[in-house]
């Protein structure tokens, strides 16, 4: 009878399958289509910024930014954040629109004098995401969660004496003691931050019965500061675009900003510049520019790319057919949208046609409680080693790679991975015991897995159209 059952199973999840990125043009990347000329051509010009390739100093062609190093993960925002479209996630290979492998590959030898100082690391792989690294802990067992950067700037010609080493991923791999993210995509997040946090409380407690039922909870990281909710990242750990922005430059770049002015791994040899590296113009040099353009120009690095995150379109979805229309109304019937709420209102804002917008985001914003399966052991403010921010499901149609660390390039398997209750959401690494049944999605999955195969191939193709 068990070995039935397995077969049936494994039949039922090989019955359904993920279509696939969605092809076609990109349904993002440009800017919000409310704005008026003037906050348009702001918009382009921070795009111009969110494209700057970065070197040591800022003197190599082609990598005219400054301020690489001494470690880094990219030389470049638009590198990482490129699917479908700038401003998106992991680019790869099988993207419709801009297939390429991982850049991050590259990387290793780039503007290398000689043999390469540098190491591809094993989980960097032409066909996978790009990827951060992080330590769960230190050497002496102490809590660590910190990014440790893939590579260095040794052995580029642009920083000579520099001989600061890369991590021992190898041996740290080995300890079980690292774990992976993805970025996030950046499509209509400006709609996301000019939400009020009345509105997304309001929305968390409106579906509080229904939630209970199904063992669904949620919280909000907030700062330790003011109280307000932060929103941005895999936990919700960066209260604006400005704070994510300049955290990313700093910690994928090394780039030091006027928000993260210390440079990390700052080791004897490796420093080539004066702090912060990304700074605001006191004169300006904007002669050739327009008018609009001189905010651009004498605005620091991160100032441009918060902006450009900030004015920029939410992706837009594909035309609806009857199996999507089903799928969707599924999605909201068997509790997924109890978390990824389709709706969502902004408050007033100061950009032309943003205010009082009713967007549809796919997120609640909130933390849950993912179980063992998708537990990464780590705690940023609020967030536990097993919370995550609901992720924003708009866009989905076009993503190469899903869950935070981007372990799967199939729906099917990142729905199942949900679960840390049902033994088919396939395992990460776990940081919890697998009989706790502590995910709040379990209940929502076995909805899921009580559906017949078209249903859930509905729900599948709903996605895809998102």
């Amino acid at each position: 009878m068990c070995a039935s059952l397995l077969v049936l199973v494994t039949g039922t999840l090989r019955a359904q399958k993920d279509p696939g990125p969605r092809g076609g043009p990109p349904g993002a990347g440009g800017g919000y289509p409310t704005l008026n000329p003037t906050e348009m051509a702001f918009f382009s010009q921070t795009a111009m910024r969110f494209l700057e390739v970065d070197s040591v100093a800022g003197t190599i062609p082609g990598e005219s930014g400054g301020g690489l190093g001494p470690g880094f993960n990219g030389n470049a925002c638009a590198q990482c954040h490129a699917e479908p479209a700038v401003g998106g996630s992991s680019p790869g290979l099988t993207s419709p629109q801009n297939p390429v492998p991982n850049p991050q590959v590259a990387l290793a030898a780039l503007d290398q004098v000689g043999p390469s100082q540098q190491v591809v690391p094993s989980f960097i792989t032409p066909n996978g995401p790009v990827r951060e690294a992080r330590f769960i802990r230190n050497s002496n067992g102490t809590p660590d969660g910190g990014v440790h950067n893939l590579y260095t700037i040794a052995g580029r010609s642009d920083a000579v004496g520099c001989g600061l080493a890369q991590p021992n991923f190898a041996q740290q791999l080995a300890a079980n003691n690292v774990i992976f993210r993805i970025p996030t995509p950046l499509f209509g997040l400006g709609l996301v931050e000019m939400t009020p946090d009345n509105t997304l409380r309001a929305n968390l407690v409106s579906t509080f019965g229904q939630k209970s039922r199904l063992g669904i909870g949620g919280a909000f990281n907030t700062s330790g500061n003011d109280g307000t909710i932060t929103r941005f990242g895999w936990k919700a750990q960066n209260k604006s675009l400005l704070i994510f922005a300049g955290e990313a430059y700093n910690v994928e770049q090394g780039v030091s900003n006027e928000l993260f002015s210390n440079e990390r791994n700052a080791v004897s040899g490796c420093v080539f510049n004066t702090s912060p590296e990304d700074y605001t113009s006191i004169i300006s040099d904007c002669d050739n520019v327009s008018t609009t353009g001189s905010a651009s120009c004498m605005s620091s690095d991160v100032v441009n790319f918060a902006n450009f995150i900030m004015l920029s379109a939410p992706p837009a979805p594909a035309a609806s057919n009857s199996s999507t229309t089903n799928g969707s109304n599924l999605f909201n019937s068997i509790g997924c949208a109890l978390c990824h709420s389709p709706n969502l209102t902004t408050g007033l804002s100061r950009f032309t046609g943003m205010s009082n917008v009713t967007y549809h985001p796919y997120s609640d914003f909130a933390l849950h409680h993912m179980g063992s399966v998708l537990a990464d052991g780590i705690t940023q403010g609020a967030a536990g080693p097993d919370q995550f921010r609901t992720a924003p499901l708009w866009g989905v149609g076009q993503r190469l790679f899903f869950l935070h660390d981007g372990r799967t390039s199939d729906l099917l398997q990142a729905i199942q991975a949900h679960s840390d209750c049902n033994g088919r959401g396939g395992r990460g690494q776990s940081f919890g015991s697998r009989q706790s049944c502590s995910s709040e999605a379990n209940a929502v999955i076995n909805n899921f897995n009580g559906l017949s195969q078209s249903q859930q191939q509905d729900i599948l193709n709903f996605l895809r159209s998102l």
